[in-house]
């Protein structure tokens, strides 16, 4: 124990190689990364509290989001803590222990928010190009299945790294952190890693929202298509004094000079129990658009935070720009307290539920009026729009040919 502990305060001095960064740079870290902390806890926590208590935004996707928030709370409670501690004194001084844990926390962490994207991406995906087979696959079971694989898979890839038999977790003098180092046979982990956990997911995310924009894209026009259909044969109608509509503007009831009966239109406007699902599935559509809208946006933020540090880590290896290793730290440890800032700014069902925890409501307000169910309202993907101006357009063209 006394030669681990002179190892670890030769290593860990303010002499140390650690001290290539100003004192300036690490309180500027130091004051971030405790911001990005208190943040992070509140938001997350608030985030899960919301979801779970207030039941119009507790849908499938809430049940990922949920698992996302989770690991970002841990990480804001188990790394950045002891990552501001270290900016503060200037080099790790909590034992080798906790330069072990610290790491293995972190890596997992990030591992679970990424796959936790992937899976509410994927979601999405199946909702919007394989709507059918929506209700089979998204079932209580396999949800659970999938949140239970995005956090065994990411931790369990650490656990060799943290027993020794795929790299190390220990102290990197150079950088003055403590992450993943080479074996006593000079393997390392985080090549592997990154491609695995990070490059493999990034290409299925993207993959996923391209079929999603091209689908939603040919829906679009698809809708524009019909509409204008719609509106030639509204136009070309005109009102008779019967208050009937007729082809040629005769009232209902008369003849043409050959005396044959004109042909009748009934009026255009769909049932009212039509409209008014017609009105709900637009509503559920919007709704559901507005987040995956979101999702992209997590993922792209995601991508900014994480990205920076891996760049520099790579093209400054020795160190020589001690500014740059800082702001990519921040940047990487913002990723944990971002997500409930863009739920805030793109979804109002969110902000609903902010206030309703925050302000000690009551959430009868946000009951939905109808029963959800897995194939439910809320849950749709479905080309409404087209839907009701083809119901208009058939209504008229078998009046038309009675």
């Amino acid at each position: 124990m006394n030669e681990n502990s002179t190892i670890w305060e030769a290593e860990n001095s303010p002499e140390g190689e650690f001290t290539r960064f100003s004192r300036t740079l690490l309180t500027l870290g130091a004051v971030f990364t405790i911001i990005i902390l208190v943040v992070g806890v509140f938001g997350n926590l608030l985030t899960i509290i919301s979801l779970i208590r207030c039941p119009k935004v507790r849908n499938i996707a809430a049940s990922f989001i949920i698992s996302l928030c989770l690991a970002d709370f841990i990480f804001c409670i188990f790394v950045l803590p002891f990552n501001a501690i270290r900016f503060i004194h200037g080099s790790w001084r909590l034992g080798e222990l906790l330069c072990k844990l610290v790491p293995f926390v972190q890596y997992g962490s990030i591992g679970v928010s990424l796959l936790c994207i992937a899976m509410i991406t994927v979601n999405r995906y199946v909702m919007i190009v394989h709507h059918s087979a929506y209700a089979r696959v998204y079932q209580r079971h396999w949800i659970v299945a999938m949140i239970l694989f995005c956090w065994i898979f990411s931790y369990g890839m650490q656990v060799p790294t943290l027993l020794g038999v795929w790299g190390a977790f220990g102290y990197d003098s150079n950088l003055g952190t403590c992450s993943i180092l080479k074996d006593q046979y000079g393997r390392s982990s985080k090549t592997p890693l990154f491609v695995i956990a990070f490059v493999i997911p990034c290409l299925l995310i993207v993959l996923c929202y391209t079929r999603i924009f091209w689908v939603v894209h040919q829906s679009e026009m698809r809708m524009k298509q019909h509409a204008s259909v719609a509106n030639a044969v509204q136009n070309n109608l005109r009102p008779t004094t019967g208050g009937r509509l007729s082809v040629d503007g005769n009232a209902s009831g008369q003849v043409s000079d050959s005396g044959t009966p004109q042909q009748r239109v009934i009026p255009s406007t769909a049932p009212q129990p039509v409209r008014i699902k017609n009105q709900r599935d637009i509503k559920a559509r919007r709704n559901e658009w507005k987040i995956t809208k979101m999702v992209l946006a997590i993922f792209i933020s995601f991508i900014a935070c994480y990205l920076p540090i891996t760049v520099i880590k790579i093209a400054d290896k020795d160190a020589a720009h001690p500014e740059a290793h800082v702001f990519g730290y921040v940047m990487l440890y913002l990723s944990a307290c971002i997500n409930p800032i863009i739920y805030v700014i793109m979804n109002k069902q969110y902000r609903q539920a902010y206030k309703t925890v925050l302000l000690c409501r009551s959430t009868a307000m946000l009951t939905p009026k109808t029963p959800r169910t897995s194939g439910g309202n809320s849950e749709k993907w479905k080309d409404a729009a087209f839907s009701y101006n083809l119901n208009r357009t058939q209504v008229l063209e078998v009046s038309m040919g009675e």
